[in-house]
C-alpha cells in the first residue's frame, strides 16, 4: 500500500459533513404514503432499500419531526412510489412542508389496505409495516411488501448534489 496526501482534510463528523457527502451519492426518489384519520400523509424519500427477498421486505427513514411522522407511526400499512423522472414536480410537493400534498395535481386513488397510491408512478408497493428502529433523530421502518405494480411508465428520478434529476441517457 503507498501512502499518497490526496484525501483532502477530514472533518470531525457533524450534520452538515453528512449531507456533503451525500448530496455526491445519486439516490432513487420515492414518495412513502399513509391514511391517517384526518386524510392521507405523505413524504419524499431518498432512503428507499431493498432488504429482503423472502420475505420480501424493504426500509426506508422518516424523520421524528416530519409532519407524516404521527401517521408513520401508528400505521400497520404503507404505499411506496417509486418516481419517475417526469416527476420532479411531485417529488417536491411531497418535500415541502405546508404544501397540500393530495390536493390537485396529485392524482392517487385508495389502494390495498386503504392506502393512498399514487397514479402515474413507474411502480407502487403497498406493505405492511413490521418494525420501526430508532435511529438519531429518524426511524427506520422495515415493511413486508404485500401488493406492487411495477408496469407504470418512465425512467426513474434519481436525487443528486441537492437536486432532482433523471439519469443520462
Amino acid at each position: 500500500m503507498t501512502a499518497t496526501s490526496d484525501l483532502g482534510t477530514a472533518r470531525p463528523a457533524s450534520p452538515d459533513l453528512l449531507r456533503s457527502v451525500f448530496r455526491r451519492h445519486p439516490a432513487g426518489v420515492a414518495v412513502v404514503t399513509a391514511r391517517g384519520r384526518s386524510g392521507p400523509v405523505g413524504f419524499t424519500a431518498t432512503s428507499l432499500a431493498s432488504v429482503s427477498a423472502e420475505p420480501p421486505m424493504l426500509s426506508f427513514g422518516v424523520a421524528t419531526g416530519s409532519s407524516s411522522w404521527p401517521v408513520i407511526a401508528a400505521s400497520d400499512h404503507v404505499g411506496v412510489h417509486l418516481l419517475g423522472e417526469h416527476q420532479e414536480e411531485l417529488a417536491a410537493t411531497f418535500a415541502r412542508r405546508g404544501a397540500d400534498r393530495f390536493g390537485p395535481p396529485t392524482a392517487w386513488r385508495e389502494g390495498p389496505e386503504g392506502v393512498p397510491v399514487l397514479q402515474g408512478v413507474p411502480a407502487w408497493m403497498v406493505c405492511r409495516v413490521e418494525a420501526r428502529v430508532p435511529a438519531g433523530d429518524h426511524r427506520i421502518v422495515l415493511a413486508e411488501v404485500l401488493f406492487g405494480d411495477p408496469t407504470g411508465h418512465g425512467r426513474p428520478l434519481v436525487y443528486h448534489q441537492g437536486r432532482f434529476s433523471g439519469l443520462p441517457h
